[in-house]
């Protein structure tokens, strides 16, 4: 590929994608959970040769994976120092942003308190308010929901306000100011959950399913202190994001984050960003191992989709040009062979290549997701300006 731009680092999170339970699984309730690994066994195996020559299969086991003596890359693994198991938790930790505190949770539901603010706020009342599937409760709640206009209120195991409504009763753009009061305004204080998501849905169709649809939107906290990302932009470099990393952030530092429809929209606008011109740090995150396959514990949709996403990695290699450095990872686990549909506390994979150096090292256990970000500051020049993790970037350049 001919190209004047200059080297650029990418990190694509496969999200939920983890890689073994951490020390601390079994207070979550998640002991014995491996995402990739398990997924692979129910599913009979899985064919990854491409990120399996990366070094895959030497990070944990998996079935149809083998380990290689010869990776094309480094590869290792992350322990979460954070507190907690969600999204947000594990991509600010990624660029620096440790918690020890988790967010709020609701298993029995939110406080009159807070839904009391709802109505107040939006004028509006609402259905369920509960601990719940999305896909489940829309089917429960959908027939009353669309004969009254109330949204569908719900959360899980995450800290989560989820606001579902049919896109013909509460357009999409009305559903989006019910979120952002949400935001601003209900969820705030010691109920500020880490994240407000919007849950379109129509139908139904002529079996009576409610379905959802792509144009989820997710509200997140601002970022308590400067990120990496704040690190980057103040020093110059622009950091493009792909689907709902600018939302995670709540576009602090990010300059773009194209909405993705499903895993492989995703990558045709990873690949588009990756072979553009323009120089700057490429943020990328597939949701649909966490949101279509992991949360209804499909174990067969998880592992066509590792597979779909594997057969597409030599794209992004040959959109790269020598210097590039691609970072693949994931945020937290969401082990689809548990009787839980809820993330799972995991070690995250950790996949790094440069272009142009053909030969990996392992890179071991990483104390915190932050040694991530602080390889790529440490690769735009800024090592130690974040100061909460430790860079690779030696180890994969190879000395």
């Amino acid at each position: 590929m001919t190209t004047m731009r200059m080297p650029r680092a990418i990190v694509l999170v496969l999200d939920s994608v983890g890689a073994g339970a951490l020390p601390d699984a079994g207070d979550y309730g998640d002991e014995g959970s491996n995402t990739i690994g398990n997924t692979s066994r129910a599913a009979g195996g899985v064919s990854m040769p491409n990120l399996g020559a990366m070094g895959l299969g030497n990070i944990t086991d998996v079935l149809g994976v083998p380990p290689t003596e010869a990776p094309t890359a480094s590869w290792g693994r992350c322990a979460e120092e954070s507190a907690g198991k969600d999204t947000t938790t594990g991509h600010w930790e990624m660029v620096g942003m440790r918690l020890d505190k988790p967010f709020p949770t609701y298993p029995q539901g939110f406080p009159p308190k807070v839904m009391d603010a709802w109505t107040r706020e939006t004028g509006l009342g609402w259905l369920g308010n509960r601990p719940a599937s999305g896909t489940v409760i829309i089917q429960e709640l959908g027939d009353e929901h669309v004969a009254t206009g109330k949204p569908i209120v719900y959360t899980s195991a995450d800290s989560v306000f989820q606001i579902a409504a049919h896109e013909d009763v509460i357009p999409i753009e009305e559903l989006y100011r019910l979120c952002g009061i949400a935001r601003t305004r209900v969820c705030v204080g010691e109920h500020a959950v880490g994240r407000i998501i919007a849950r379109p849905f129509i139908g139904p169709d002529a079996e009576g399913v409610y379905t959802r649809t792509h144009r989820r939107r997710d509200f997140a906290l601002e970022p308590p202190e400067p990120t990496g990302l704040d690190i980057l932009a103040g020093a110059g470099v622009k950091s493009y994001g792909i689907g709902k990393i600018g939302e995670i952030f709540a576009w602090r530092g990010i300059c773009e984050s194209p909405h993705s429809e499903n895993n492989m929209h995703g990558f045709d606008n990873l690949l588009a960003r990756v072979g553009s011109d323009e120089p700057g740090f490429v943020f990328a995150n597939l949701v649909d191992f966490d949101m279509i396959w992991g949360h209804r514990n499909d174990v067969e949709g998880y592992a066509r989709g590792l597979e779909a996403v594997d057969a597409r990695i030599p794209e992004l290699l040959d959109a790269m040009i020598d210097g590039d450095l691609l970072i693949v990872t994931a945020d937290h686990g969401c082990d689809p062979t548990t009787p839980s549909t809820d993330h799972s506390r995991e070690y995250t994979p950790l996949i790094a290549k440069m272009r142009g150096v053909d030969t990996g090292v392992a890179l071991g256990t990483r104390r915190t997701f932050a040694d991530i970000g602080e390889t790529v500051l440490d690769f735009y020049g800024l090592a130690g300006t974040c100061g909460r993790g430790t860079s690779f970037l030696t180890e994969v350049r190879g000395g």
